[in-house]
């Protein structure tokens, strides 16, 4: 049976399918005012963005739009997240400006692939950054992380102590609520001290409702007693002193126990000035050599 169709040689069959193409790529709408956009407008927009974003070159304008775009539609993220240290003493800026590092490093990592919802990444990345930042600045003297964690437990057991009856616990009491030996806890103690400072100029206000000022920090600062000093010398050069005669242990006593001038040291003993202040020299020599051998 003859067909209509007829082939040419040499040609190809002529087809009225038409031929299989990549499909072109989704235009993503422009967004003027990212930050605007409803959360839950967010969420759907940034799966669309997120995908766009393995798939343009990065360094290109369109890569930045995407970028820069999907980091101004999930900043309500990092808002929700900083409300949670809302109570802390550090500037709310500061804590906005750390979870905004959370959210650029979780847009960065994330893979759409995956099938994970793009919140479920962010949201530990930012509470990552902002915990990481009060970690590394609000103590006043760096100590260990794990005395920094140790501190939150203390409050913790300490509160929960306090609420069964205990009035102020003991070190041997939190050991053993957290388990830990009291040398542990007593270390943990110390590092808690170097979570706040005071000024030394702040007052000191006590008593009743007046509060009636009665000094300043500084004044419970203790200072260097230079009479601890001078018993040191003392009892160093005791041994000293014992192996001069009596004549010299006299001429030092009179010298530097009565503060006597020599004059009047010789007219009490019956020796020239000039015998007096020889003798002193050789006795100070001798006391100063011993002192120096021991060094």
């Amino acid at each position: 049976m003859r067909t209509n169709s007829t082939m040419k040689a040499g040609t190809e069959p002529e087809t009225t399918s038409k031929v299989c193409a990549v499909p072109a790529p989704t235009v993503l709408p422009q967004i003027p005012a990212p930050q605007r956009v409803a959360p839950a407008d967010a969420r759907e927009l940034s799966k669309l963005f997120l995908q766009r974003l393995e798939t343009v070159e990065e360094g290109t304008p369109e890569y930045q739009y995407v970028r820069n775009t999907l980091i101004e539609m999930n900043l309500s993220l990092v808002r929700y997240v900083a409300r949670r240290f809302s109570s802390r003493r550090e500037s709310m800026e500061d804590v906005l400006q750390v979870g905004t590092i959370g959210l650029i490093k979780a847009i960065d990592r994330y893979d759409p692939s995956r099938d994970v919802e793009f919140t479920t990444l962010a949201v530990p990345y930012i509470q990552g950054e902002i915990k990481r930042f009060f970690r590394d600045t609000t103590w006043s003297v760096r100590v260990p992380r794990r005395l920094q964690e140790l501190r939150i437990d203390l409050a913790r057991a300490r509160e929960e102590l306090e609420g069964q009856g205990s009035h102020e616990p003991s070190v041997a009491e939190l050991a053993g609520h957290l388990d830990m030996t009291e040398d542990e806890v007593a270390e943990g103690l110390v590092a808690c001290n170097g979570y706040d400072s005071d000024s030394i100029d702040r007052p000191i206000q006590a008593g009743g409702g007046g509060k009636q000022q009665t000094g300043l920090v500084a004044d419970l600062i203790g200072t260097e007693d230079p009479a601890l000093a001078l018993a040191e010398d003392i009892q160093a050069l005791k041994p000293h002193l014992a192996e001069l005669d009596d004549r010299d242990r006299t001429l030092l006593q009179l010298r530097f126990g009565a503060e006597m001038t020599q004059a009047e040291i010789g007219e009490e003993l019956g020796l020239s000035q000039m015998h007096v202040s020889r003798l002193l020299t050789r006795a100070c020599t001798t006391l100063r050599k011993g002192l120096l051998a021991e060094g």
